[in-house]
């Protein structure tokens, strides 16, 4: 075994493998726990996108589709962009010229994997907001980049999650290949103000600098007024030929993690070759997968934010009740599905998630899942009804006394 493996492509040999998984694999052997390890809603997918599926196979659509995906699909997620993010090269009115732009992908981290491809080569600077999803940096290093971590801090003073913006964009002057922003962010909830990311991508067109930005936990944002249901995107703040790229799925708006459906806006004259990459990754999204991505948006604006009501109260009932326990730091953040916290005197965030799954059933994404900037942290998914938070809660009680 060791032979075979001296002669695999040493990126691929040496992955790391996943610590959230590593955690779940121990917990799963125990039938009692309750798992908040994975980031995905506990509710099944809506009816209406299910029976667009159902009927799409009884239709027999199971052949190819376009490497870059329906024309329809493609068309309407270009009207629901535009209808989101109206500004600057993304109006109303220009639906179709946003739909060229577009790619329909197997699974947000395909289209993530997808642009890392597309720009990525041997020895190409990265920089990275971190902590981040891990795949998000394992993609570049597998295609041979070198990752430079910008790390997230706390302010002390307000107790939130900020990004030094200042010196985010004296390290884009130094002229990287490309920035990976992810936002709002998984694991801390952070998300990048307005004001942030029309600065980070007007550097970016000003210093040449690729932006892979990691949207899909755009529409879980719970900040005040119209932020509400609509973090900042750089589709906001990019022209068409501007160096953005922006990955996105149908997995946390829409309650679709299990059917794997993503996409890529794209800047224009990239959509030929990007369809080529389809070609040899994937060929292209299934047909049925497709049609229940068009019901999804066909549903409109009310489901969305109907879910998002519901997380805002599951993330305030975990919030207030983590806060309210003796030695539990859990800072502000406005996005995503999480509550990032560290308990005091704890280091080891891997060793202490598999004791809490061993010992009380308590299945959390420990830190350093996250990198080395989020050891001693621990991740706790909220899309779960608010009684099984609640008996979380009682387990994480009894493992601090």
């Amino acid at each position: 075994m060791a032979h075979l493996l001296d002669h695999m492509n040493p990126a691929v040999a040496g992955l790391a493998g996943s610590k959230i998984r590593e955690v779940a694999n121990e917990g799963m052997l125990r039938p009692d726990t309750l798992a908040f390890w994975f980031g995905e809603p506990y509710e099944v997918t809506p009816e209406a996108i299910r029976s667009a599926a159902m009927a799409s196979l009884s239709k027999g659509e199971t052949f190819y589709s376009s490497n870059l995906g329906i024309p329809d699909l493609r068309l309407a997620l270009a009207r629901y962009l535009t209808t989101c993010h109206a500004s600057l090269g993304v109006t109303p009115g220009t639906d179709q010229a946003l739909a060229d732009r577009i790619a329909i992908t197997s699974a947000g981290v395909n289209a993530l994997m997808l642009a890392a491809q597309s720009l990525l080569t041997p020895g190409d600077r990265v920089l990275a907001i971190v902590p981040l999803w891990p795949n998000l940096v394992e993609a570049a290093k597998l295609l041979g980049a070198q990752v430079e971590r910008f790390p997230l801090q706390v302010n002390p003073l307000s107790n939130r999650w900020n990004l030094d913006i200042d010196k985010l964009l004296q390290a884009l002057a130094t002229r990287p290949k490309a920035l990976v922003l992810n936002s709002p962010n998984n694991p801390t909830g952070w998300a990048a103000s307005a004001h942030e990311m029309g600065a980070i991508v007007a550097a970016c067109r000003e210093y040449g600098v690729w932006l892979l930005s990691d949207e899909a936990y755009d529409r879980l944002h719970y900040g005040a007024g119209e932020t509400f249901g609509r973090a900042p995107s750089a589709l906001d703040y990019c022209l068409p030929d501007d160096p953005v790229i922006i990955a996105n799925t149908f997995s946390k708006t829409w309650q679709m993690t299990g059917w794997r459906l993503g996409w890529l806006v794209l800047p224009e004259g990239l959509s030929e070759p990007v369809g080529k990459l389809i070609e040899f990754n994937t060929s292209c999204a299934p047909v049925f997968v497709q049609r229940a991505g068009m019901a999804a948006l066909a549903t409109g604006e009310a489901p969305i934010m109907s879910f998002v009501n519901t997380l805002a109260e599951r993330r305030a009932f975990l919030i207030e009740a983590l806060r309210s326990m003796p030695g539990v730091r859990l800072p502000e953040a406005d996005g995503a599905m999480y509550a990032f916290f560290s308990i005091a005197g704890q280091t080891d965030s891997l060793r202490l998630a598999k004791s809490l799954v061993a010992d009380h059933g308590l299945g959390l994404a420990p830190g350093i899942a996250f990198g080395s900037e989020a050891e001693g942290w621990l991740r706790w998914c909220y899309a779960k009804p608010i009684e099984m938070l609640e008996a979380g809660l009682q387990r994480l009680r009894a493992a601090l006394q």
